[in-house]
């Protein structure tokens, strides 16, 4: 299995009041809600196999990928994924970020350590499991019961994307237990990552798969809908992808010769688009934006 994930530095959005709020029953629900426009490219639960009142987004549609902070997106733009303290926009296929599977990094680790210090992954010494790449310790996902308490903390996360008015939630790290020193299963990511299927969808969010080829035959059974992926040109896993979810995924390359090998192979299969590392905002010296 390949361990790719290219995620903003989103320390400074994270702060403790925001995640005290968030533990609440989530956000109010906005007046432009874009779940009830009935634009097209876009296909509803019953069309589609998923429950009733869950939208799905429409194959091949161009997506611009936010987590380094909100902008308008560019014009030929259909679908975007923002952190979960954002804002959608209105009149496109909105996907609400969250790190369900690891904290974030700095103030967040604190808020963990103060209030649910239980819930984070420790090895036999004590010591938090951490992934080394962002500085993000990873949450213990390991019994039911624990899993349980986290839905109580992630929960209202989802509740919240669904109360701004997000068509579909994306949780990221589904693939933490790679980073565990074995303390995790990927049987212990699917039963989580099916309480997080159940509550979108009782909030009339899709969900996304989020990389983690390993769990693709296990995606019925959790309830995945769509997928949004890293680099899958770039590791030779879109056909596999592509296979399970038809034109509802998602790609993120990171590298120009990756994003055109990409298109040129994908590009009228899949949605394919070209983002700087740092998934940063335009005006930035690293920004770039581009679709196929």
């Amino acid at each position: 299995m390949t361990l790719h994930r290219s995620r903003a530095a989103l320390t400074a959005m994270v702060l403790t009041a925001a995640l005290v709020t968030a533990c609440s029953s989530g956000k109010s629900q906005q007046d432009d809600d874009p779940r009830k426009s009935g634009r097209p490219g876009t296909t509803t639960g019953t069309e589609t196999g998923a429950p009733a009142n869950v939208r799905k987004p429409g194959a091949n549609m161009a997506f611009d990928y936010q987590l380094g902070g909100a902008y308008p997106p560019p014009g030929p733009v259909r679908a975007v994924s923002r952190d979960r303290e954002a804002k959608p926009v209105k009149g496109l296929y909105n996907i609400c970020y969250i790190n369900a599977f690891q904290s974030q990094p700095g103030e967040a680790i604190t808020w963990w350590k103060k209030h649910h210090k239980n819930l984070l992954l420790k090895s036999d010494d004590g010591d938090l499991i951490i992934d080394e790449d962002w500085d993000e310790p990873l949450l213990d996902i390991s019994t039911p019961a624990k899993r349980e308490a986290l839905m109580n903390i992630v929960g209202p996360w989802i509740d919240g994307c669904a109360a701004a008015g997000y068509d579909a939630v994306e949780p990221d790290n589904l693939d933490s237990y790679a980073r565990s020193d074995d303390k995790l299963t990927p049987e212990h990511a699917t039963a989580f990552a099916r309480l997080l299927a159940t509550r979108a969808h009782q909030r009339h969010l899709a969900i996304a798969q989020k990389n983690t080829t390993d769990l693709l035959p296990q995606r019925a059974r959790i309830g995945f809908d769509f997928a949004v992926v890293e680099e899958c040109g770039r590791y030779k896993e879109c056909s596999d992808f592509r296979d399970a979810y038809g034109g509802r995924v998602f790609d993120i390359e990171y590298a120009k010769k990756d994003f055109t090998a990409a298109c040129r192979s994908w590009g009228k299969k899949m949605s394919i688009t070209l983002r700087d590392r740092d998934v940063s905002r335009p005006g930035s010296d690293s920004y770039v934006y581009q679709s196929c």
